[in-house]
């Protein structure tokens, strides 16, 4: 947050604060009065100090559990190859027109008027379209409101924050609530994967407000003669991604052959299937942080290579998702030959504790190795990995810059650094 966005919202914190010492708000659940109505304010101010940027720019919002980074990604690479301006908001970078920096920021939709001034940005720069990733917290803070999103797209859905939302049910109605919204403030047209079990679930919540859907499923490639050889975008998941960005791309007006070529021209998504190191053994790195994901990455690299696989697996972070630990263990010991347990992202939990409840889950417990060091196990995993030439695959961080411990402090990371330390 900037000095003046600081300024510009201190009446904002006063107005709020006057309304938390309110004994009527006190009685009728005020933490999620102020939240709701905090955030709320928050982005109309945000919007009104940049004068509606979403108004003077194809703006594209894009939701579900996993896929948006790479889908995104691949629609700007489609993009950009046939010679439009563009800007994207994502987990992984924030990009406008030719400038990038990478998201250091630790949220995919930050607030107080970051995504507006974003939009501005992107306006002021000439670009004709607008990329943002749509997280479930990020429309339970309101920050997806006052902007015009003029289309919307679903990549899939599986159970994640549950326990910051309280239940699945509760996270999935925050995903349709955008659709909802998008749809009510005049979104043109909605880009779902018909190959996730929701599909029709999204398409009710957009057409309920009187949305055109558009589905799109990785049996389209074939169809459209959609040939992608590209060993950064191997797997079933990515076929679906990639047919959603075709279906986005193919309505914006790219032409086909331009799109193949950027597909199979695409360098891949950092932290995302990421091949680290490619010789006698192969080194991957993966954000893979759900049962679901964790699951699709191991089943992707051992159909395509068909070697054993030693993973360094962390868990969700501290203190959130706990029910998935147990779960992720499972999996690792079905697909994996050994297994490092580390330290991922503890926040304000015992290491330790995070460790011995993804080894419950783990049957033959002979193949796993503790160690809390994450620099360590890699090299650990890495060398194992070389002695059988096999595929060391690590999972949980990504592209992310920091690993977060007790008392909200952080230390810088990065995961293809790491590899390389080892190497």
């Amino acid at each position: 947050m900037s000095k003046d966005d600081f300024k510009s919202s201190s009446f904002i914190n006063r107005f709020l604060i006057s309304l938390k010492k309110n004994r009527v708000i006190n009685s009728i659940s005020k933490n999620k009065f102020l939240n709701y109505w905090y955030h709320l304010i928050l982005a109309y101010v945000g919007a009104l100090i940049y004068c509606f940027p979403s108004r003077k720019i194809f703006v594209l919002g894009i939701t579900g559990t996993k896929g948006k980074t790479t889908t995104i990604e691949l629609i700007n690479a489609a993009l950009e190859r046939a010679g439009k301006k563009t800007a994207l908001l994502s987990s992984l970078r924030m990009k406008i027109n030719n400038h990038s920096i990478f998201n250091t920021w630790g949220n995919t939709m930050p607030g107080r008027f970051f995504i507006q001034k974003f939009l501005a940005k992107a306006v002021a720069a000439d670009c004709e379209y607008a990329l943002v990733e749509v997280t479930s917290q990020g429309v339970v803070s309101n920050r997806h409101r006052f902007i015009r999103f003029q289309a919307a797209a679903f990549t899939n859905l599986a159970p994640e924050h549950i326990e910051s939302h309280g239940s699945f049910e509760n996270y999935k109605m925050a995903k349709l609530s955008f659709f909802e919204y998008a749809a009510r403030t005049g979104a043109k047209v909605f880009f779902i994967n018909n190959d996730d079990k929701y599909a029709l679930e999204f398409s009710a919540a957009a057409q309920s407000k009187g949305g055109k859907v558009i589905f799109s499923s990785k049996v389209d490639l074939d169809k459209d003669k959609i040939k992608v050889d590209n060993p950064a975008l191997i797997g079933e998941f990515n076929k679906e991604n990639i047919a959603l960005a075709w279906s986005v791309c193919k309505f914006l007006g790219v032409d086909k052959n331009i799109f193949i070529e950027a597909m199979n021209k695409f360098s891949g998504t950092k932290g995302r299937i990421q091949l680290v190191y490619d010789k006698n053994f192969k080194v991957f790195i993966d954000y893979a942080h759900t049962p679901d994901s964790l699951e699709k990455i191991y089943q992707t690299l051992k159909q395509n290579y068909q070697r054993p696989l030693v993973c360094v697996l962390g868990a969700a972070g501290g203190g959130r998702d706990k029910w998935k630990r147990k779960v992720m263990g499972q999996i690792a010991g079905e697909y994996c030959q050994k297994i490092f347990l580390t330290s991922e992202d503890p926040y304000d939990e015992d290491d330790n504790k995070i460790i011995e409840d993804i080894l419950s889950g783990i049957a033959s417990k002979e193949n796993v190795i503790k160690i809390l060091s994450r620099q360590e196990a890699i090299c650990q995993a890495i060398q194992f990995a070389k002695s059988i030439n096999g595929i060391a695959i690590l999972t949980g961080k990504g592209s992310e810059s920091s690993i977060h411990l007790k008392n909200g402090k952080t230390i810088a990371w990065d995961e293809e650094k790491a590899v390389k330390n080892c190497l």
